[in-house]
């Protein structure tokens, strides 16, 4: 019994590459949120901004999505008909 395995070129399909581009963006959505809290005055402590809710909970959650995408992406398998464009390229 033959096995057809066939080289595309590629490890994954064109949807996979646009969901872990989807799912970068997030993670740095999440890392832009965590950001911040500088103040102008070094000796002046702003405990309100720098443990706000935002920085917390908040963006930590985003990243963890991002990550938890990224992780669906790589491993969802591609569909037929993308495998067959790239073979036709």
């Amino acid at each position: 019994m033959k096995e057809n395995i066939q080289n595309t070129g590629f490890a994954l399909g064109k949807s996979n590459y646009i969901m872990l581009a989807i799912g970068f963006v997030v993670i740095l959505i999440g890392f832009f949120l965590m950001s911040g809290g500088a103040s102008t005055d070094p000796n002046v402590f702003n405990e309100k901004e720098l443990f706000s809710f935002r920085r917390i909970t908040l963006a930590p959650i985003i990243i963890l999505a991002g990550f938890v995408f990224e992780i669906y992406a790589i491993m969802k398998k591609p569909k037929v008909s993308e495998e067959k464009e790239v073979e036709e390229e």
